[in-house]
């Protein structure tokens, strides 16, 4: 009875633990997209590059002290050709993806995006299917044509589409949905998985020094002179809260999948969605129509 009792207080001590990261979790994912939907479309700061760069830079250094000074995490001491062959195309990609994403909440609403990311299952199983890293099979297809369709329907009832907005949200899932496929094929196939404080270490200075380049030919004019002009109402104070919060929801993804597993952040997820939906429509004033 003793064995059985302990056995019963340690599985609800699990549940608990289990529902405590979740909550973490949703909290630090919603708090950094909202976050960032205030900083491009409801103040001045209209530069996605120069956010994700700053997001970069910071989750970097964070990524270097817990590595290299902290020791919380081990590195793998990866050769400078592997470091070129298997992490700088990943960086590119995840430059690309948050970049194109980031841009996206410029024109549309969260609510919008998130549904939009529904077809991420689709397509990381088309890049794995192209990449050779998955098998074609004509029942799959057909659950994601399915899937795809549900959200075409949703963008038939958004009020306040942009076009330009929608063709840099798709293009920064398919950027995702390659950079998903090739961390299989280029890290987890050679034994070099990584938990996120490693990737914070490894990728995110690939991925600053990628988004270097379109930073300098689209935003570093426009940069410079509204820094010159001192017009820039966000304060430094606002841009490294910003930064923490990005960096607390890595740690937060961490902890959840270490503790639980990605499918219960799968599942999470569709509730985090639903959330951010009624929260934008209650904050931003996204409209929601019926169908």
């Amino acid at each position: 009875k003793k064995d059985q009792k302990l056995s019963r207080a340690q599985i609800i001590q699990a549940g608990v633990r289990a529902y405590f990261y979740v909550l973490v979790w949703m909290a630090c994912s919603i708090s950094v997209i909202v976050f960032n939907k205030w900083l491009l479309a409801y103040t001045k700061f209209h530069f996605p590059i120069t956010l994700t760069g700053w997001h970069m830079a910071f989750c970097s250094c964070v990524g270097f002290v817990c590595v290299r000074v902290l020791k919380v995490s081990k590195s793998h001491n990866m050769s400078r050709e592997d470091y070129v062959r298997r992490v700088v195309p990943i960086g590119v990609l995840y430059a690309a993806s948050l970049w194109m994403s980031n841009a996206s909440y410029i024109f549309l609403s969260v609510s919008f995006i998130q549904m939009t990311k529904s077809l991420m299952p689709g397509l990381v199983y088309i890049s794995g299917v192209l990449l050779g890293n998955a098998t074609f099979r004509w029942s799959v297809a057909a659950n994601m044509l399915l899937i795809a369709f549900g959200v075409i329907v949703c963008g038939l009832g958004e009020e306040n589409l942009v076009l330009e907005g929608l063709a840099k949200q798709l293009t920064a899932l398919g950027f995702e949905a390659t950079r998903l496929a090739m961390i299989e094929i280029l890290i987890n196939r050679k034994g070099m998985k990584m938990d996120p404080l490693q990737s914070l270490y490894y990728i995110c200075p690939a991925c600053f020094c990628a988004l270097m380049v379109p930073f300098y030919f689209v935003e570093y004019e426009d940069v410079s002179t509204v820094v010159a002009a001192d017009t820039l109402d966000i304060r430094p104070h606002v841009l490294l809260l910003n930064g923490l919060a990005a960096f607390a929801l890595n740690i937060a993804v961490f902890l959840l999948i270490g503790k639980t597993s990605a499918l219960t952040m799968n599942i999470a997820g569709v509730i985090k969605d639903w959330m951010l939906i009624f929260f934008s429509y209650f904050v931003f004033k996204a409209p929601l129509t019926p169908l």
